[in-house]
This record gives C-alpha cells, sequence and structure tokens, in this order.
C-alpha cells in the first residue's frame, strides 16, 4: 500500500515573503486614514459607532477594514476613512 505524503511544508513560501516585504517596503497607494486599535468587545463596538457617528460612512467611506478577536475578549480592528468629504 502507498504512503499518503502529508501536508507541504510552508518554510519556502514563507522565506519568499518575508525576501518580498523586506525588498518592498509598503507604499501608501491610497488616501484613506486608518486607526489600529486594541479594545474589549463592548469598547471596541462604542469606538467603532464613534467613528461611523464622527464620519459619516455615505461622506468618508467609513468602514471597519479589518478585525480580529484576540484572547481575553478582546478585539483588534482597523478602522478605515477618507481624510475629507468632498
Amino acid at each position: 500500500m502507498a504512503k499518503i505524503p502529508g501536508p507541504p511544508s510552508f518554510d519556502g513560501l514563507k522565506r519568499r515573503m518575508a525576501r518580498h516585504r523586506a525588498e518592498n517596503p509598503p507604499r501608501k497607494k491610497d488616501h484613506f486614514v486608518r486607526e489600529t486599535y486594541c479594545l474589549g468587545l463592548l469598547d471596541a463596538r462604542a469606538k467603532a459607532r464613534e467613528w461611523f457617528d464622527e464620519y459619516p460612512k455615505a461622506a468618508y467611506w467609513t468602514e471597519v477594514e479589518s478585525w480580529r478577536q484576540l484572547d481575553g475578549d478582546h478585539i483588534e480592528f482597523t478602522m478605515r476613512r477618507l481624510p475629507t468629504a468632498d
């Protein structure tokens, strides 16, 4: 009976990604203002609501760009908006 190979190693991919990031530092590709927060769940909701109240989505394209749940009921999230409304 043939042996089934295990999952592939990601070492090569990790090295290529690290080299690419080192050779190509991040460039500002857009004009959005971003802020990242790490808050408890209720405080995170309040902070996001504060952004949406102060910078309405229709005028500033405000949105929660990314978020992840951390240990201890904390949320790390990035808010994004345009610097000014047209």
